[in-house]
C-alpha cells in the first residue's frame, strides 16, 4: 500500500489526502449501517436486550457490551492484519451488531414517530463533536498519543465507578457514564491523530478505529437526546 498521498484540493488550497478520504468514507459507511440497524432492531425483540442486562445490574450491561466490542475489535483487527476478509467481516459485524442493539434498546423508549428525528438530532450532534475534535487535532502540531492513554484511564475508571454504583451508591452511575463518554471522545481525538500523522498505517485499521470511537460517541449522545425527549413528554 503506497504511502504517497494525493491531496484533494478545495477552493481554499486545503484538502484531505486520498487515504484520509478512504478512512472517513469507510467509517461513515459503517456508521450509516449501524444507525439504520438501530431503527430496524428497535421494532424487534433485540430492543429488549438492554432491559434484561441493565435491570440485573448496570455493570452487567456495561461488561457484556464492553466484551462484545473488545472481541469484535480483536477479531476485526486480526483479519485486517492478515488480509483475511472473512475474519475482518466477522469482527466488524460483531461491532456493528453490538452498537446497533444497544442503540435500539435506548431508542425503544421513544414513540416510533419520534425515533427518526431522535436519530437525526443525535447524528447532527455527533457530527458537530467530531468536527470540533478533528479541527482541534488538525490545528495542533503536536502528538495526541497521550489521548489514547487518557481514554483507557477513563474507560477503566468508568467501569470501576459503575461497579460501585451498581451495588453501593447509585448516583455514581452518572459519573461512570460521563467517564466512559469522555473515554470515547478522547479515543476519537486519538484516532483522528492517527489518521493525520500515521500515514503508513493500515487504512483498514484506521477506519475501524475511527468507527468505534464515533459509534461510541453516538450511542452516548443518543442517551442524552433521549433523556431530553422523555423529559418533554
Amino acid at each position: 500500500m503506497s504511502s504517497v498521498e494525493t491531496p484533494h484540493e478545495t477552493g481554499r488550497g486545503f484538502g484531505l489526502s486520498s487515504r484520509e478520504l478512504q478512512v472517513i468514507g469507510g467509517a461513515s459507511g459503517l456508521m450509516a449501517i449501524t444507525v439504520a440497524l438501530m431503527y430496524v432492531f428497535v421494532a424487534t425483540p433485540l430492543a429488549t436486550i438492554n432491559d434484561s442486562l441493565f435491570r440485573t445490574a448496570p455493570i452487567v450491561g456495561v461488561l457484556v457490551y464492553g466484551a462484545a466490542l473488545f472481541v469484535g475489535e480483536l477479531i476485526a483487527e486480526r483479519g485486517i492484519k492478515s488480509n483475511d476478509i472473512g475474519i475482518a467481516f466477522v469482527g466488524t459485524t460483531i461491532l456493528v451488531f453490538a452498537f446497533a442493539v444497544f442503540g435500539a434498546g435506548v431508542l425503544s423508549y421513544a414513540p416510533r414517530a419520534l425515533q427518526l428525528t431522535i436519530l437525526g438530532v443525535t447524528a447532527i450532534v455527533t457530527a458537530v463533536l467530531t468536527a470540533l475534535i478533528s479541527g482541534y487535532v488538525y490545528a495542533r502540531s503536536t502528538t495526541f498519543e497521550h489521548w489514547g492513554r487518557y481514554a483507557n484511564v477513563a474507560f477503566i475508571g468508568g467501569l470501576v465507578v459503575i461497579l460501585v454504583g451498581s451495588f453501593v451508591l447509585q448516583p455514581l452511575l452518572l459519573v461512570g457514564f460521563v467517564l466512559i463518554f469522555l473515554g470515547f471522545l478522547l479515543r476519537l481525538g486519538y484516532e483522528i491523530w492517527q489518521v493525520r500523522d500515521r500515514r503508513d498505517a493500515s487504512i483498514g485499521l484506521q477506519t475501524l478505529g475511527v468507527y468505534i470511537a464515533v459509534a461510541g460517541v453516538f450511542v452516548h449522545v443518543l442517551q442524552l437526546v433521549m433523556r431530553y425527549v422523555l423529559s418533554q413528554e
